[in-house]
């Protein structure tokens, strides 16, 4: 049998097209028994393959078209672009950057393992043609981990520029209190004809009945209020710099869900009626789950925290369920919604990933005529036109329960507007496969 290479290169891209849910099974169930990629085991088939099949597309019309011409430009343009989004998707779904570096190298390996089986099944291919076709797989797979590992870097670049922005919106709070008592000590100091410096006289004249009450009042809520957050952000900091550091391990056994979500929300409700809020609460009597309760109790916490101090008027809703192998846990406020603007770019990183999630959820639920779960972006022109307000600490707190949902192998959307306030769902593995992680004593 006789082809020239042009024939030959089309006759590998249809081979691999043909073979196309073959490699990809393949894939997946070598990524599966690797006992260091846990947070793939807890996604559907579809959520797994992810924009993968898309890149295979670019791949495989590479190989049909004359390697280097204009054509296969345009599909190495392809390849890059759905790898950014794999990236992306991979980082909202709570997988660790060793994990998207690994599945990278086991799809490589299913690819080639399919060369293996070319070359078995059809001798007549010239050597050229098939170093060309190995040529393309190295390519593609360094595409995806150059792109894919590149965006996920970004991501965590971004969130680190949101803490620098919630640091610095501190500092200048605190500025702004040092500023107001050195007033109120420029004040006193001329009422009381004596020379005043440093803190800790301000502090004894607060105790002085020389100073006006309504200044000593404002000066002491002041400072109370200042020492109070940033003592609340120096805490999130120190949760956070341990998740950060892997000093937080996670304990899986079995917890009822729906009973624990009920108690952490009973125990937040006086909050909510001190700030005339409504909490509801609404899921399953009892969900049987496998996990770390305590973990999953101070995820919810630090969601329903933000929702009700942030929320004005309405209130909250939390709500949960089952979807196929994972359940759900979600939040959902009527505040004035979070914002994705330079002080809040994790917002903006997860607010894009949760879209390019739906779309390629979407795709493959409408094959099978279902319809997908994950959150719809909300479109609120009004936005555009409006400045929005960033609350000092969101970003920080939002970390901690990202990396929370990293630890626990949790999916974590978003879904927010002016208009209709915040949502976040979270979705967790209903049982985990590989073995505990226990702290180290």
């Amino acid at each position: 049998m006789s082809l020239t290479k042009s024939q030959q290169y089309a006759s590998l891209s249809d081979h691999f097209a043909t073979r196309r849910a073959a490699i990809l099974e393949a894939w997946r169930k070598a990524d599966r028994a690797d006992p260091d990629q846990t947070t793939g085991r807890s996604l559907t088939v579809s959520q797994f393959f992810d924009h993968i099949p898309e890149m295979l597309d670019a791949f495989e019309y590479r190989l049909r078209s004359r390697p280097g011409g204009i054509d296969a430009q345009s599909a190495d343009g392809d390849k890059k672009d759905e790898g950014v989004k794999h990236g992306l998707h991979r980082w909202q779904q709570g997988y660790r950057l060793r994990e998207l570096i690994n599945e990278c190298g086991h799809l490589q390996v299913s690819l080639f393992n399919e060369m293996e089986k070319v070359v078995a099944e059809h001798p007549y291919f010239e050597r050229a043609v098939l170093v060309e076709a190995n040529r393309q797989i190295m390519e593609l797979v360094n595409d995806m981990i150059s792109e894919s590992a590149g965006q996920y870097e970004r991501m965590q670049q971004a969130e680190s520029a949101g803490h620098v922005g919630d640091l610095m919106g501190a500092l200048a709070s605190v500025n702004e209190i040092e500023k107001r008592r050195a007033t109120l000590i420029h004040q006193a100091v001329h009422d009381l004809n004596s020379d005043v410096v440093g803190v800790s006289l301000a502090a004894s004249l607060l105790g002085r009945t020389e100073i006006a009450e309504p200044d000593r009042l404002e000066f002491a809520t002041m400072l109370q209020r200042g020492v109070s957050g940033l003592s609340s952000m120096l805490g999130d900091l120190m949760e956070l710099a341990r998740l950060g550091a892997g000093q937080e391990k996670r304990r899986i056994a079995p917890f009822n869900a729906a009973t624990l979500l009920t108690e952490r929300c009973d125990l937040n409700e006086p909050f909510a009626k001190e700030r005339h809020l409504f909490m509801e609460v609404n899921g399953p009597a009892s969900l049987e789950v496998e996990g770390d309760a305590d973990k999953v109790g101070r995820l919810l916490q630090n969601l329903l925290m933000n929702a009700l101090k942030y929320t004005p008027t309405g209130g909250v809703s939390v709500t949960w369920g089952e979807e196929k192998e994972n359940w759900w846990l979600m939040v959902k406020d009527t505040g004035p919604g979070l914002h994705s603007r330079a002080s809040a770019p994790l917002i903006a990183g997860l607010q894009e990933a949760t879209a390019s999630a739906k779309e390629a959820d979407e795709k493959s639920t409408a094959i099978k005529g279902e319809v997908s779960n994950v959150l719809p972006p909300p479109w609120d022109a009004a936005e555009q036109f409006h400045p929005p307000k960033h609350q000092p600490g969101e970003g920080i707190g939002l970390s901690i329960v990202k990396r929370m949902c990293e630890l626990l192998d949790a999916s974590l959307e978003i879904a927010s507007s002016a208009e209709t306030g915040t949502t976040f769902r979270v979705v967790f593995p209903r049982r985990y496969r590989s073995a505990p992680q226990v702290p180290s004593p």
